[in-house]
């Protein structure tokens, strides 16, 4: 691979974005998360606003409980109402992740990015988890609120992302089937986590 990418997924709580800096930073490659946003901001003319508040999330309404519309490519265009829709901002937020994939090697962190480069042979996707109680342990330090909140904040984001997921890719986001590595980051560690992605890089880049 001339250049690679990392996709990482990660369970709320899990600390992904810790793991997903400490490659970037080890592989000497760039990190993106929130940046996307800005960047499909730039890319569309969108404000950068409506992508935040879109960010991995889906209306609570029925209709989007139930739909589906799996990501295939298409942008709306700008004379068409629902240029600004949260399926198009998604189409854009794709368009950059294909564009980045394409020209440099990076970590990207959610986004359903392991799905929009499903069909590219340098990507390396990668699913970080660990059990209900280490995340609440991870968080305690980050937010002053009960155990039991915690826990609940945990689920219903999982739970977020899990149909954010399911919505634009028609797929299982915890199927293990859709990762080449997923990783228990409370139990190796993160040290070690990216040593198995490291290690799997060097595997898959014949070294």
């Amino acid at each position: 691979m001339d250049n690679f990418v990392i996709t990482i997924a990660r369970g709320y709580g899990s600390g992904g974005r810790t793991m997903g800096k400490m490659l970037a930073e080890e592989l000497g490659i760039h990190y993106y998360d929130r940046e996307l946003l800005r960047l499909a901001s730039d890319e569309s003319g969108i404000n950068e606003e409506l992508f935040g508040r879109a960010d991995e999330q889906l209306k609570q309404s029925l209709l989007y409980r139930i739909a589906r519309k799996e990501y295939k490519g298409e942008l709306i265009p700008p004379d068409r109402e629902d240029f600004v829709s949260n399926d198009n901002l998604f189409s854009y937020q794709a368009k950059v992740i294909r564009k980045l994939a394409e020209e440099e090697s990076c970590v990207i962190v959610g986004r359903c990015a392991d799905y929009v480069l499903r069909d590219m042979d340098n990507v390396i996707k990668v699913f970080v988890h660990a059990s209900l109680e280490d995340c609440v342990k991870r968080l305690e330090g980050m937010y002053s609120l009960p155990g039991k909140e915690l826990e609940k904040k945990v689920l219903e984001t999982d739970k977020r992302r899990a149909a954010y997921y399911r919505y634009y890719t028609g797929r299982d986001w915890e199927n293990a089937g859709n990762y080449d590595l997923c990783v228990n980051s409370k139990r190796l560690g993160f040290d070690k986590c990216v040593q198995i992605v490291k290690n799997y890089l060097d595997i898959r880049q014949g070294k």
